[in-house]
This record gives C-alpha cells, structure tokens and sequence, in this order.
C-alpha cells in the first residue's frame, strides 16, 4: 500500500479511539504517527490536566492551535487530535486545507467506558461524567460531522476500525486498493 500524499487527522470525543486507532493505521500505511496531546504536553513541558489548572481550557486551546498547525506543516503522516481541536474554526480550516480527516465516530455508551478508565480528561473532572458527555456530543456532532470521511468506532478491535478508515480512504481516492494510484 502507497503512502498518501497528505496526512490522515483522527478526529473525534474523547474515547473515541483516536490514539489507539492512530497507532495501527500509521503502522499499516507505513506513515509516522503523531498524537496531538502528547505534542502539547512536550510544548508546554507539562500534562494537559496541568494547563487546564494553571492558565485555563482557553489557553491550552491556543496551545492546542499552535501545535496542531505546526504538525501540519510536516511530511505526510497519521494525527491523532484531541476532542475540542476540530472544533476550533482555525484548527478545523487548517486541517481541511492540508489533511483528510476522519471522524471516528463513537456512542456515548462506549464512549464512557472508555474515559472511566483514566482520570486523565480535564472536562469531565467534578462532574457527571455522562451528562457532561451527552452534552459536548450534542455540541460537537453537527461539527464533526464536517470531517471527510465518518468511521463507526465500535466495541470491536481497533483494527477492525483501521480496516474500515482504509477501505474509506480508498472509496474516497485519497488510496489505491492496489497501491498504484
């Protein structure tokens, strides 16, 4: 399989599986990957609960921002993003004028127990999870929904999902299924 000429954006709720799915379909496009949030945290030379606590969601949006147009301007490969990014009318621009993107798209069920396992998610710190979840979805679908190829991310294994980014991919031909294109 040929390597695309443009890099492939993960978007998409936290939990969705932007990360884990990232990982396998740069391995299997034999592109780099890279994870927005942990650019972020190298940036900031601290953690993401860290920028929320000490300057705010806003500031470590323009953080986000920053990064994630930096990575852009890199040679093709694999991004994983964080939840809020694509939101962001400046980040989501950038993304659309250089990148694919591929929302991976997750329900709130799945979604929950997936960020129950760490406490590692600023937004959903000292409140109900669920509510707090049901509430950024009804909030960020209809933007997600902008993303140029929509992937079910689904109980089954993530490979399962990488499959489905790559036959996206190619039914979108940004990929050969032969690798000659």
């Amino acid at each position: 399989m040929r390597k695309l000429d443009k890099t492939v954006v993960l978007v998409g709720m936290m939990g969705a599986g932007k990360t884990s799915v990232g990982r396998r379909l740069a391995s299997v496009l034999g592109m780099p990957f890279r994870d927005a949030d942990a650019e972020i945290e190298t940036a900031a030379g601290c953690s993401i609960n860290e920028i929320f606590e000490r300057y705010g969601e806003p500031a470590f949006r323009t953080g986000e921002r920053k990064v994630i147009a930096r990575l852009l301007t890199e040679p093709p490969h694999v991004l994983a993003t964080g939840g809020g990014a694509f939101i962001d009318p400046e980040t989501r621009a950038r993304i659309t004028e250089n990148a694919i993107s591929v929302w991976l798209k997750a329900n709130v069920d799945l979604l929950l127990e997936r960020v129950r396992r760490k406490d590692n998610r600023p937004l959903l710190r000292n409140t109900d999870s669920r509510t707090a979840l049901m509430r950024l979805i009804g909030e960020r679908e209809p933007v997600y929904a902008m993303a140029d190829i929509v992937v079910e991310s689904d109980e089954g294994p993530h490979d399962a999902v990488v499959k489905r980014i790559i036959t996206a991919l190619q039914n979108n031909g940004e990929l050969s299924a032969n690798g000659d294109s």
